[in-house]
């Protein structure tokens, strides 16, 4: 029987088609996660969280290959200056542990959340769950809506993957 939590029953109350892929409870990154469902690891996003004072934290969601550009997401964002949270301080700010942060969970939790605009190069995307060793394959328009994200270039490749 496939993994439900808070994220799937929102999916499936929106109506969003998606597809589930359980994983290895730990925290694989988003590099594991393609490598161990032979994807590219262009399609598996993983969500940064990053602050600026004041104002509402970030969740920035970029392709695993990518780093997040913090001087690129703060000038698309019109700050002067936002800061890459700790792993401890991104799991304190979203009550979620690193590799089960997801948008989906934090839904009107006061996050503003960001898609690299390299999302909009595919129809689906890979997400995480909600929490460790939960994948979620959806479209990427149905995210940008459910969620409310803006769309924009944050970020840089940081190595090819074979």
């Amino acid at each position: 029987m496939p993994v439900k939590n808070n994220v799937t029953r929102l999916l499936d109350s929106r109506k969003i088609v998606y597809t589930v892929y359980e994983l290895p409870a730990e925290k694989l990154g988003a590099l594991g996660t393609a490598d161990l469902l032979g994807i590219s690891a262009d399609v598996v996003f993983k969500t940064i969280v990053v602050t600026r004072k004041p104002g509402k934290p970030i969740l920035a969601m970029i392709p695993g290959t990518h780093a997040v550009d913090l001087k690129m997401l703060a000038k698309f964002l019109g700050e002067k200056k936002i800061v890459l949270s700790t792993q401890h301080e991104a799991e304190k700010l979203t009550q979620l542990r690193a590799g089960g942060i997801s948008p989906l969970a934090l839904l009107n939790k006061g996050f503003v959340i960001v898609l690299d605009a390299s999302a909009r190069d595919y129809a689906e995307i890979h997400i995480s769950g909600g929490q460790r060793g939960l994948n979620i394959r959806l479209g990427v328009d149905d995210l940008i809506k459910l969620v409310n994200a803006r769309v924009g270039e944050i970020s840089r490749k940081i190595k090819e993957v074979l």
